[in-house]
């Protein structure tokens, strides 16, 4: 792989691919939160991801085994809590929100950067970072008279990838994305397992109660799309994976920000959903951001738990 030429058409293709397919299965979810439990759906997607990256690893794509298992599970926890938030608020959030939030991680991960890595910042990622903090005020469109905590979780979710990407780089430089998706998924079945055990079964009926579920019954047609869910995340995450191989870091991430068109275009077609014109401003501030920051980096931070190893991009 490390000979792998560089090609930025393909690039762009195979992670523009990448994220149509998570824009679809993303939108999939409706399907499943009025009836099913967002513990449960972790649970069996990330037992069904980790038997795929099995798979995948005995067929020689990739080694799953990690090189330190402390370091791959102890990142893990972020970029897990980050997926937790970010399908529990599908569920109740517009999606076009929802990605937009996740997106914010970019500004997060200059912010630790600075304030714990002492990274110093010239002007121009620091104007991207206030116009990224404009767009999510944009997007979120908080009022002061009535404050919804829950808008602003898909900008928590962005803030715990972000920590994820900061400890990926200082952790687990030298694991492969396969490990590190298969701690990633692991971590979710854990998470999974947890709320299933802890919530009642059951629980409040309808798309709020989503979160507040324990087990409940399984049906033919929830196997059936939390199977696409894992099935479309691998396929997702393996396009994304392997635009980096083809192309430089930081200018394969600014395609990364195309999720938010498909994903709220599939919102539109499959549910109805429509954005505001200054929630579409405020994306389009927030993915602006995004890009500058990535570009002006050493590092790219991509979504959706994607890491290549500095070996791999040589």
């Amino acid at each position: 792989m490390t000979d792998t030429p560089l090609r930025p058409g393909l690039a762009a293709l195979s992670v523009v691919g990448g994220m149509f397919a998570l824009g679809i299965t993303d939108n999939f979810v409706p399907y499943i939160s009025g009836t099913g439990s967002l513990w449960q759906f972790h649970m069996l997607r990330g037992v069904l991801a980790v038997l795929l990256l099995v798979a995948l690893a005995a067929a020689g794509v990739g080694v799953i085994r990690p090189l330190s298992w402390r370091a791959v599970l102890g990142r893990s926890l972020f970029p897990a809590t980050a997926m937790l938030i970010y399908f529990g608020c599908l569920s109740v959030l517009p999606i076009g929100v929802v990605v937009a939030g996740l997106f914010t991680a970019p500004l997060f991960v200059l912010l630790i950067s600075v304030v714990f890595l002492g990274e110093r910042v010239g002007p121009v990622r620091i104007g991207a970072a206030v116009l990224g903090f404009a767009g999510t005020l944009l997007v979120i469109q908080p009022d002061p008279a009535a404050l919804d905590p829950v808008s602003f979780l898909p900008v928590v979710a962005g803030g715990f990838y972000a920590i994820g990407a900061v400890v990926t780089r200082l952790w687990c430089a030298r694991e492969g994305a396969v490990a590190l998706s298969a701690g990633f998924f692991a971590m979710l079945a854990v998470f999974g397992a947890i709320g299933v055990l802890v919530l009642p079964a059951g629980g409040p009926v309808g798309h709020d109660g989503f979160a507040l579920r324990g087990w409940v019954p399984l049906s033919v047609e929830m196997w059936f799309w939390i199977a696409v869910q894992a099935v479309g995340s691998i396929i997702g995450i393996g396009l994304i994976f392997r635009g980096y191989l083809l192309g430089e870091a930081g200018s394969v991430a600014i395609y990364e920000y195309s999720l938010l068109v498909f994903a709220s275009f599939w919102a539109w077609v499959l549910w109805g959903q429509t954005v505001g014109p200054w929630a579409l401003l405020g994306m389009a501030c927030i993915a602006v951001a995004g890009a500058v920051i990535s570009r002006r980096s050493g590092d790219a931070v991509p979504v959706r738990n994607v890491k290549l190893p500095e070996e791999e991009l040589r």
